[in-house]
């Protein structure tokens, strides 16, 4: 690109009129970006209550379904697949692709989710589900041959969290020791209904992988 170019580009940038900006402007970036909670640092929680309306129009207009989960105190969009749209719907682009977790990753999900699924139902009176990684450890090391090297096994587990921690499954709650804090957007990505399946296929992984098939 030569300098004339870059100069006319700055320039026509520059000349465009901005429309007004929006009071759910921010809010909208942030769900753009990912899973919103109530307890997220900055307001973007309450302005995104504020402003359910339009922000349901503009996503809506682009094929997104805005989900606000007020019990959880989380927000997410979601952009349905082909399946889940009328016959006569216009296809769009997706502007969303799944993440591929892998045997291991989606190992942890299973793992986390029945963690806050048993937090549920015996823990009433706390909002929070805090599990420490050594506790998380030693579920995660059941599915592996007892012959594995544990600090291996640990390392990958501190990986995998990293790695959700980043897609906001779980955030950081203590660093020494450390445990998680297991975030509720689980429940929406893993229904208990959904989780017979997925660990039969786990379970029929592990078996592959005893049998030196993978």
């Amino acid at each position: 690109m030569s300098e004339t170019d870059e100069l006319e580009i700055t320039q026509s940038t520059n000349v465009f009129e901005f429309p007004k900006r929006e009071p759910w402007s921010s809010a909208a970036i942030k769900l753009l970006k990912g899973i919103v909670y109530h307890d997220d640092k900055g307001n973007t929680w309450n302005e995104i209550l504020a402003n359910v309306s339009p922000l349901t129009d503009l996503f809506g207009r682009l094929g997104i379904v805005l989900i606000i989960n007020e019990e959880d105190g989380m927000a997410w969009l979601h952009q349905p697949e082909d399946d889940e749209l009328p016959s006569d719907y216009e296809t769009i682009p997706k502007l969303f692709h799944k993440k591929t977790l892998g045997f291991e990753g989606t190992l942890l999900c299973v793992v986390l989710r029945d963690e806050l699924r048993r937090s549920e139902e015996e823990d009433l009176l706390n909002d929070r589900c805090v599990v420490k990684q050594s506790e998380l450890f030693t579920t995660w090391q059941m599915f592996f041959p007892e012959n594995s090297d544990e600090v291996r096994l640990n390392d990958t587990l501190s990986t995998h969290l990293i790695r959700l921690e980043k897609m906001k499954f779980v955030r950081r709650f203590e660093k020494c020791p450390p445990s998680w804090e297991i975030r509720r957007i689980l429940k929406a990505r893993l229904p208990l209904e959904a989780l017979k399946t997925i660990r039969n296929e786990l379970e029929a992984e592990m078996a592959k992988r005893r049998r030196g098939g993978a």
